[in-house]
């Protein structure tokens, strides 16, 4: 199966996205998401895939996968934070 443009699969929530917090910060926050969906997916396939030298822990190669993610949302989300505190709204009289 050919991997689809994230473009294409997550059309309607960029578009929302991107309206309500501007194109990079929409972006950022959809990227957040996809993040979160990995992660969640790759926690699932965890509790499978055990570490034979550590029991009740995944396997090392989900162990660094895990990490990556986190360390990935951690970029982004500061990466947005940023932009966020940069933004001036101002008040219509």
């Amino acid at each position: 199966m050919p991997p689809t443009s994230v473009f294409v699969d997550r059309k309607e929530e960029l578009e929302r996205s991107e309206f309500q917090l501007g194109l990079e910060a929409g972006r950022l926050a959809v990227t957040l998401d996809v993040l979160t969906d990995a992660l969640v997916l790759v926690g699932q396939h965890g509790v499978y895939c055990q570490s034979a030298r550590q029991p009740g822990k995944p396997a090392m190669d989900v162990q660094l996968i895990l990490l990556g993610i986190l360390q990935a949302k951690e970029l982004v989300a500061s990466v947005l934070d940023k932009l966020n505190s940069g933004t001036v709204y101002s008040i219509p009289n």
